[in-house]
Parts: C-alpha cells; sequence; structure tokens
C-alpha cells in the first residue's frame, strides 16, 4: 500500500505544478501584453480583462530618499560619532566600481539593460525549473528589487516595521502590485537611476546599507576603490545576506563570489584572466565594525552625548521627541560642533593622567569655553561610557547639568559644590559699587549671628554663623573658618581674595547689597546644576559655594570676566545639514553686556595674582609664564569638591576633582590617588596641576593677549601687608 500512496502523492505533485505552470504562465501573458500593447490597451480595445485588471493596479510609488547615517564631527573636521538606524551613505553611481555594477547585474538581473521592469522570459525560466525540478528559483528583476527595498523603506521611516513584507511572505496580489511599479518606475527614471538608487538601498549587513557603507564595513575601502573579487562578493551577498555572510559562513560566501564571477565571464563582463585571478583570490575581509551613538564615539563620548540632547530637546528638530528621534537616526544630517580636536585629545589625557586606575571612583573633569563666542571646545572626564574591565563607567555627565533651561533631560551630573571659586562675584560686586580694589577690610571677625544687620534691598538675608547659637538650637553653623591661622585680621581686600580667605568675603558682603551680588552671580550665568534654579545668594553659605554648579558654567562664568564683561551663552552645534543641503536651527553666538569692563579688568588684575602669591603658589610656575593668566581655586567643606577655574584672553577652563557620584558626601579626606596619599586635597592639589599642564599645553593655540589693567582709580594707596603669623 504505501508505494501506491507514494505513488499518488508524486501525480498529484507534478498535475499541481502543471496547473500552475499554464495559471502562471498566463499571468505572463498578461504581464507581457501589458508591455506590448500600451497604446491598444490605451485606445479602448481591450485585450483582456486580466489586463484591465493589471492595469487598474496602482502604479504610483514615492521615491524617498532612503535612510542615511547622521554623522557628528568637531569644528575642524574630525569624526566624533555616526547615528544610525540603517547605517548607509548615499554616493552617485559614477561614484561607485564598475565592477560592482557589472557584478550586481551579472548575478540578480542580466537582462537590466533589455526589459522594461518585469522580465517575462526570466518568469517562465523560473517558472519551468520551479515546476518541473521542485526548485525556488526567483525571478525578481532589479527593478522589482528596487520597488520592494523602496516600500519596506518607506516603512521603516515611518516607524511601521510591522507593515514589511519580506520576499517569501508576498501574495501573488503583492507580486502583481510590485511588477505594476516596476513597470512604472521605468517609465519615470532611467536604468542607471534605478541601478544606483537599488545599490544605495539595498542590504547587505545590520551595520551596511547600501554599497558604500557595505564596502567600508567588510573592506574598509570605498564603493569607488572595490576591486573585481570584493564586488564579486558583496553583489552574491544580497541574495541572502546572513547565509553568505563572509564573516560567519566563509566558504559560503567564497562559493557565492566564484558564481557572480563565473556568470561575469559567461556574460562577458570580464576575461577569462581576470576571472582565474579572482577566483584564485581568498576571502581577505578588513571589516570596520560598525559604531553608533555616543558610546561609541571616536573622542569625547560625553561631549557627544550633550550634542545629542541639545538635538533631541529641540523643537526645530522635529515637533515631537520621536519625529527628532528620526531625523538624528535617519535623516543623514552632518552635525558640526564646536570642539576642538587638538583641546579635546589634551583635556582626555590629563583627566586621565590625574585619576590613573582610580578603583575608588575619585572623578576627574575638564571643560573649555572660548570668551567671546561661547563655543565649547574641550569636555573631558575620567570615565568611560561604558562599563569596562579596571574602568571606572558612568554615562553622567561631569560638566553640564542634569536638565536644561526647558526641563528636558541633559544626561548630566548636576554640578558640584564650587567652593571658593564663589568668592570672586562677591568681590565683583565690591568694585560695581565703586569701592577700592585694595581698600581695607576687616577680616577678623568670624561671627555673623542671626540678628546680624546685613544690607539687602530686596529680601531677607538667611543662615549664621554662631557657634553659641549653634549650641543653643537656634539653626546657626560654627563660627566662621579660614583654611589657615593667621589670617583673621584686617587685610587689602584683593589680598583675601587672591589668598581666598573665607572671613575677608564675608567682611566685604557686610557692606554690600545682597541683591546686587544675586544680580552679579544671576549675570555672569551661574545657577544650580540640579535644576536650574537660581542660587540663592542670600543664603550666606553660598557666598563661599554651598550649591553645586556645573563645570561648563562656571567656566563660562569666569570667561566673562575674560571677555571684559560681556557673557556669552555657552553653544556645541556649529552647523547642521542634510545630504540636499537643507540648513537647520543651529547655536549662534549670543553675547550680552554682564558686568561693567572696568569691573572684569579689576577682577582679572586679582585673580592674577591668585598664581603668583596666592591660594594657587603652588600650582606649576610655568603655566604664568607662558601667557598671561587668571584663576581661582575652590574647594568644598568636606574636601570632596577640588576646582581651579582659569583663563586666558582666549580660554576659559575648569578643571574639577572630586566625587561625582555621592553628591561630595564622601570626604576628601586620607585618600590615596595614583600612589600619592592626601591628608586633604585641595584646589591647588590635583585640580591644580590638572588645569596647568592642559593649559600649558593649549593656550598658545588661541590668542593670549595681555588683560587690560583696571582704571587707577579703583586703587587707593596702601602700606605694605605684613606677612600672616602662623
Amino acid at each position: 500500500m504505501a508505494p501506491k500512496k507514494r505513488l499518488g502523492s508524486r501525480l498529484a505533485a507534478a498535475l499541481g505544478r502543471l496547473v500552475g505552470f499554464f495559471a502562471v504562465s498566463a499571468i505572463c501573458g498578461v504581464l507581457a501584453a501589458s508591455l506590448v500593447v500600451p497604446s491598444v490597451a490605451a485606445a479602448g480595445v481591450t485585450v483582456s480583462s486580466s489586463i484591465t485588471f493589471f492595469n487598474s493596479l496602482p502604479g504610483d510609488l514615492t521615491v524617498n530618499v532612503p535612510s542615511q547615517a547622521t554623522k557628528m564631527v568637531t569644528a575642524d573636521g574630525q569624526p566624533i560619532a555616526t547615528f544610525y538606524a540603517e547605517n548607509r551613505v548615499r554616493v552617485a553611481l559614477d561614484q561607485m566600481s564598475p565592477f560592482i555594477k557589472d557584478a550586481i547585474i551579472a548575478i540578480e538581473d542580466s537582462r537590466f539593460y533589455d526589459h522594461a521592469g518585469i522580465d517575462p522570459q526570466g518568469i517562465l525560466r523560473a517558472l519551468t525549473y520551479n515546476l518541473t525540478q521542485g526548485g525556488r528559483q526567483g525571478a525578481s528583476t532589479l527593478t522589482q528589487q528596487y520597488v520592494t527595498n523602496v516600500i519596506n523603506e518607506s516603512y521603516l521611516s515611518a516607524d511601521q516595521s510591522e507593515q514589511v513584507i519580506l520576499s517569501g511572505q508576498k501574495s501573488v496580489g503583492d507580486k502583481l502590485r510590485e511588477m505594476k511599479l516596476a513597470i512604472e518606475l521605468e517609465k519615470k527614471y532611467t536604468k542607471d537611476q534605478i541601478l544606483e538608487g537599488y545599490l544605495n538601498i539595498v542590504f547587505f549587513n545590520r551595520d551596511a546599507y547600501g554599497i558604500e557603507a557595505a564596502a567600508r564595513h567588510f573592506f574598509s575601502t570605498s564603493a569607488k576603490e572595490l576591486t573585481l573579487p570584493q564586488a564579486a562578493l558583496l553583489a552574491g551577498l544580497v541574495n541572502s545576506p546572513s547565509f553568505y555572510d563572509p564573516a560567519v559562513h566563509p566558504e559560503n560566501s567564497l562559493q557565492r563570489r566564484n558564481q557572480v564571477l563565473g556568470n561575469m565571464l559567461e556574460q562577458r563582463k570580464i576575461t577569462q584572466a581576470e576571472h582565474d585571478a579572482a577566483v584564485a583570490t581568498g576571502v581577505d575581509l578588513k571589516i570596520t565594525p560598525g559604531r553608533q551613538g555616543c558610546a561609541a564615539a571616536v573622542i569625547a563620548p560625553y561631549f557627544c552625548d550633550y550634542v545629542s540632547h541639545l538635538i533631541l530637546n529641540n523643537p526645530a528638530y522635529g515637533v515631537e521627541l520621536k519625529d527628532r528621534e528620526r531625523l538624528l537616526y535617519r535623516g543623514g544630517l552632518t552635525i558640526v560642533t564646536t570642539l576642538d580636536s587638538r583641546l579635546q585629545a589634551a583635556a582626555q589625557a590629563q583627566v586621565d593622567a590625574t585619576a590613573g586606575a582610580n578603583p575608588d571612583t575619585w572623578g576627574a573633569a575638564l571643560v573649555t569655553i572660548q570668551p567671546g563666542s561661547g563655543r565649547i571646545l574641550a569636555m573631558a572626564q575620567n570615565t568611560v561610557f561604558l562599563p569596562a574591565d579596571g574602568k571606572f563607567d558612568t554615562q553622567l555627565n561631569f560638566n553640564v547639568d542634569s536638565m536644561d533651561a526647558n526641563g528636558n533631560d541633559l544626561n548630566g551630573a548636576g554640578g558640584f559644590q564650587p567652593g571658593s571659586t564663589m568668592k570672586p562675584f562677591t568681590f565683583a560686586e565690591w568694585l560695581n559699587e565703586g569701592k577700592p580694589l585694595n581698600a581695607m577690610i576687616d577680616a577678623s571677625r568670624r561671627t555673623y549671628p542671626l540678628n546680624f544687620p546685613w544690607r539687602s534691598s530686596c529680601g531677607n538675608v538667611l543662615g549664621a554663623y554662631s557657634t553659641a547659637e549653634k549650641n543653643a538650637g537656634l539653626g546657626a553653623e560654627d563660627d566662621l573658618q579660614n583654611n589657615d591661622l593667621g589670617y583673621y585680621r584686617p587685610m587689602p581686600i584683593n589680598y583675601g581674595l587672591y589668598n581666598s580667605i573665607n572671613t575677608a568675603t564675608f567682611a566685604a558682603a557686610t557692606q554690600l547689597d545682597f541683591c546686587g551680588i544675586q544680580k552679579m552671580v544671576d549675570a555672569v550665568g551661574i545657577h544650580s546644576g540640579l535644576d536650574g534654579a537660581q542660587v540663592n545668594m542670600h543664603q550666606l553659605g553660598n557666598l563661599l559655594g554651598a550649591i553645586g554648579v556645573a563645570p561648563l558654567h562656571l567656566a563660562n562664568a569666569f570667561a566673562t570676566f575674560s571677555n571684559d564683561g560681556r557673557y556669552c551663552t555657552p553653544i556645541g552645534v556649529a552647523d547642521v545639514s542634510d545630504t540636499a543641503g537643507r540648513h537647520y536651527p543651529a547655536e549662534a553666538t549670543q553675547c550680552r553686556a554682564a558686568v561693567k569692563p572696568e569691573v572684569a579688568r579689576g577682577v582679572n588684575a586679582v585673580l592674577q595674582d591668585v598664581l603668583k602669591m596666592g591660594s594657587g603658589v603652588y600650582i606649576n610656575p610655568k603655566v604664568q609664564s607662558r601667557v598671561p593668566v587668571a584663576a581661582k581655586t575652590g574647594t568644598s567643606n568636606n574636601n570632596g569638591a577640588t576646582w581651579v577655574v582659569g583663563y586666558t584672553s582666549g580660554l576659559a577652563t575648569a578643571s574639577f576633582f572630586g566625587d561625582t557620584l555621592q553628591g561630595q558626601k564622601r570626604a576628601g579626606q586620607n585618600i590615596t590617588i595614583n600612589g600619592n596619599f592626601y591628608k586633604a586635597i585641595d584646589g591647588y592639589m590635583l585640580a591644580g596641576p590638572q588645569w596647568a599642564n592642559y593649559m600649558m599645553e593649549v593656550a598658545g593655540l588661541y590668542p593670549a593677549d595681555p588683560f587690560p589693567a583696571p582704571p587707577p582709580s579703583m586703587y587707593v594707596p596702601q602700606r605694605p601687608t605684613p606677612a600672616p603669623s602662623r
């Protein structure tokens, strides 16, 4: 009984194939008729109801530019990162090797230049083979394949991946529509245009869409430079990118490549000698792995992340977030940033050198602003974006705010306590109110009780420094402390600033309107790094830097002094354009008057003395001999955040070292960094050398003219200040 059943099955199968043969042959007749007698049909002569049906199918196909990769580059053209949903770089046909054009036609559609979108001969040949031999031979022309790719790409670009139909999933209706669209496409475009479109859209690998990306991925070359064996391998790959993947299945890939070469020889695209030489070569891959997004950035991953957030947060790039994401990952943008690759390399080297292997995860950061433009020239930190053995990893950007002014996420750490780097702003208000740069103040006072008569024309001053009131439970802090003994005495105010004397800053504040201090801090862009809120200068602790500020904005505040008192908004995006040459809104330089020029010059004069004879005297003195430079050191109460913010007329840099992940809760005391033990770290110890070494390397790359001197009227005659007793 079994043999009879098998015989019956074979007969049924053969009969089914025969019926199918005649059925599809009829379809081919319809297609052939539609190609050869369109004028007859147009004249109203009905060839058949089948032709009428076929001609009623939709024939319009919108061919949009396929998804392309976005690239982010430095101001000097160096690559930073690539963003893509499909890694594709569109190239013109004349920028492709002639081998790839001949190879793809030879293996996929040898009659490409002879048919009008579909190939009846090819269809009948494939049907005959499939129905008589039981095979699965295809007959789609390159034009039909292009139609399928265009349709699927439109679905993917619209986030409708569920609508994508793969070759093996097509119904008879899908196939007929594809054929009709192919015919109509051939009426609108030349063969070369269709071939160019196909080679730019076709899938080769998950990291390679289109021939340019494929050439770069598999052979680290361009589509124009593809050799014969390379082109033949890639042409063979499109039929089944996974099965013929040369990195995974080299034998399959080699066999398929040689089949392509055989077809090229048979079709007289190459000579026998060229064929034999190509067949004799190996696969010879030189793979360039895909690098997508900021985690795979070539340089400056955290700056990259910052810029990508600027794009994704900006409605100018799309009404909704999904629209902005689509533009970033599919729009083929070129994002030119403000970063200077020379400065970035130096900054990264310094933060890495400062912290070393750093198993205790202490953070180091550097950021540089250009005074007068607000351009961010460098942004570095001593971490890696993704986990790696022996590395300190985090995705938080130490240099920027937690969120932007509109409450959108920036992926920033939210700032660190600036400590004494806040003191110059009280001093700036001192000068702003017309007081002498070197006036004597009484820095001996350490107690400021709750009822102290502070002046404020716009609010109440909060806080107190009084051990007695603290012990009485009245909410005060201990008496005000200086870092060193011997400074509780009268002194010139400039002397108190460049030596960073806490009691000197408070002594100055007793003579000022706190509303003026507030306006000064606001004018130079200082704000909370966590939520963008105003730093309340009526809170006494903020005179000494109690609220976290991001290094980017602290550097920019000091850049305002360098820029003769003009504040410029920090910018990171210089230009954004797409492949069609359309430009999108970028960040232009925006500056405004913030500090009186004579006030800025007075601050500059005193901060130059920080490095000569003040709190930064132990920082590398060579930097002072290179360029005119001013700076201020800063340290939080528990030494968990240490700073040097320094500037020339061309560059302003904030250098930070401290606890970046626990909100400066960890004390920077009794710690070992790079094999060196520190009883208590100070601004000049780690952040200082980091800043000085970096500035010595890069300051000469930007103009560094002497700072204009403050007017003589700012000074009053003074007797020499005696050295402090210790």
